[in-house]
């Protein structure tokens, strides 16, 4: 399978789009500005211990308080040996049977913890005092005896081989370590280079935590980019473009450190069109928005996104096959696994999902199709489960939910319908904005454009990016100018070129 990453970097922002075959699977977006708190560890303070459901909620300094639940607290023994994801959070300790809550922490305590899952809707953020500390090979865990070795390395002499390794090297109660897929073959020096750093890092953590008074953030998680190169580009990734020079060097430079022989698959793009374009990127994610995503086979489905759960819904649109219904409901149906797949992870859907695929006759077929959906979803880097065929004729599937979903990201509540719908947010429209001027640069026919954008848009540049106008006047060689129209919609702009005002929008408002 042919994989490709693309960095697609801004000052406002950086876009990070994964392919596999040439189809775009995954997209992650990171504003200036914009808080991404993953990972990222807090010295909190326990705000109230609720035994009613086994959970406390813990101030660390953001809107809302964050969650604890008593299975993020209790004290694991982890050291059993057994094969381990490199993933770190493990859903099924919430179906154990642990200490009550009140017995492990008290209102008022300080408390160590990470963050595991974004704030959502009216959900403040997870948080876990099961710290994990990830680097390019290793997942470094303080608190825990287990050493482990991700299930994705299936050689059984090289997971034994691993395994010894790190009982060799990590020293006793000193932490414990899950070896990450891409430490197969890992060397005795590398793996001790960087288990240190990771425990330097954390006795820093620790000394902070000391030197600290609650809520304080005493460690930040890796950006975006930097968290990409570090977690997914590896020996299996064909290719990394990247367009911007600067961002192309720290990569250059931090794996010049970790792994050198990447470095001649880290490629600086630097065409006047927009990488993103050249990709066919900003299509793919402005489908990503509708509702209807159709299939090869002539068949669609429906993706419908609610607060309780994502329903999915499969129909055989306008193609019948010929003569065997069976037949032409089966290809359909298997079309569809292989695209809601993609959809989970491009959309960045989490929680429950529901899909109604279409009403097969025969046990094998439904197998077929389940099969067909769990080998896609052994793609997402998120955990996923697709359990088996209901009563009812459904499957039903989990997804971890770590962030807002990409709708969610790049949209906002609309002011106009109370919230029923949504449109696009005045960074997600600016970020429109630029990669419409690179077009309408790269075109080289345009010497002067006027924007004209609704006020919020307006009013988010000049107090948000002052120099985005001369910035890009520098970069593109091009004379701008804004307006802000008040009858225009938040989430669209126009595009005049020259005195005539003439209106270019359609040609280079692509996404």
């Amino acid at each position: 399978m042919k994989r490709e990453i693309l960095i697609s970097a801004t000052p406002q922002e950086a876009r990070v789009a994964i392919l596999e075959d040439d189809v775009l699977v995954e997209v992650m977006v990171d504003r200036a500005g914009e808080e991404r708190i993953v990972g990222d560890i807090f010295l909190g303070q326990v705000q109230a211990v609720l035994p009613g459901i086994q959970a406390a909620f813990v101030d660390i300094g953001t809107e809302k308080a964050a969650f604890l639940h008593v299975s993020d607290v209790a004290k694991e023994d982890r050291d059993r040996g057994e094969e381990e994801d490199e993933d770190e959070e493990d859903d099924d300790r919430e179906s154990g049977r642990f200490p009550p809550i009140q017995d492990l922490v008290s209102k008022g305590e300080k408390l160590t913890v990470q963050v595991s899952k974004e704030p959502i809707s009216t959900k403040g953020p997870r948080v876990t005092t099961h710290i994990s500390l990830p680097g390019r090979f290793l997942v470094y865990m303080p608190g825990s005896r287990h050493i482990g070795v991700s299930r994705k390395i299936g050689d059984r002499e090289e997971r034994a081989r691993l395994r010894a390794l790190a009982r060799e090297i990590v020293p006793d109660n000193s932490g414990g370590v899950i070896i990450r897929t891409v430490g197969e073959e890992l060397t005795r020096e590398i793996f001790e280079r960087e288990f240190n750093t990771l425990l330097n890092t954390w006795k820093k953590i620790q000394r902070r935590a000391k030197s600290s008074k609650p809520p304080a953030l005493i460690h930040g998680e890796a950006e975006l980019t930097s968290g990409i190169i570090r977690d997914v580009f590896t020996q299996k990734v064909d290719a990394l473009w990247i367009d911007s020079k600067d961002v192309f060097e720290e990569v250059k430079q931090y794996l010049h450190g970790v792994d050198p022989d990447l470095i001649a698959r880290v490629h600086l793009y630097s065409d006047p069109l927009p990488l993103f374009d050249k990709f066919g990127i900003e299509d793919a994610i402005r489908e990503s928005f509708q509702r209807r995503v159709d299939l090869p086979s002539g068949g669609y489905i429906i993706v419908e996104p609610t607060e309780a759960l994502v329903s999915i819904d499969v129909n055989t649109g306008r193609y019948t096959g010929k003569k065997d219904p069976e037949k032409t409901i089966l290809k359909t149906n298997l079309d569809a696994a292989r695209e809601v797949a993609r959809q989970l992870r491009l959309r960045d859907v989490g929680g429950i999902i529901v899909c109604d695929f279409i009403d097969m006759e025969t046990r094998v077929n439904q197998d077929r199709v389940l099969q067909e959906l769990r080998t896609y979803l052994a793609r997402d880097r998120a955990r996923t489960r697709a359990f088996q065929v209901s009563e009812l004729g459904l499957i039903e599937m989990t997804r971890q939910r770590v962030r807002p979903s990409l709708f969610h990201s790049l949209t906002e509540p609309c002011s106009h319908c109370g919230g029923t719908g949504r449109v696009f947010s005045a960074e997600t429209v600016v970020g429109r904005i630029e990669r419409a001027v690179r077009r309408a640069a790269a075109e080289g026919n345009e010497k002067r454009v006027t924007i004209r954008a609704h006020p919020q848009v307006a009013l988010h540049i000049l107090e948000e990016s002052p120099d985005f106008l001369q910035r890009l006047e520098r970069t593109y060689r091009l004379g701008l100018d804004i307006r802000d129209d008040p009858l225009m919609r938040q989430d669209e702009f126009r595009l005049l070129s020259g005195p005539a005002d003439t209106d270019v929008t359609v040609k280079y408002a692509i996404g």
